[in-house]
């Protein structure tokens, strides 16, 4: 069991830092000070699905991380 649990942390961490990583800037930081930012429109529906895959596996590393932490 446990280590069924630690092999799901470690691809769900894996996968969690790939998506993160896939995400399109928002903005230009510090280029949108004084009127300078331009904004670019993309398709947003790479975006949102990847959005959900994001969240997904930020909720399955957590349930992981947690019933680790539970686990003696």
């Amino acid at each position: 069991m446990k280590l069924l649990l630690i092999i799901t942390e470690v691809i769900s961490a894996i996968l969690l830092i790939a998506t993160i990583l896939l995400h399109s800037a928002k903005g230009e930081g510090m280029g949108g000070i004084g009127g300078q930012s331009r904004m670019f429109h993309a398709a947003r529906g790479m975006e949102d699905g990847l959005d959900r895959v994001t969240a997904g596996s930020a909720i399955v590393f957590l349930v992981s991380a947690a019933l680790l932490g539970i686990l003696p």
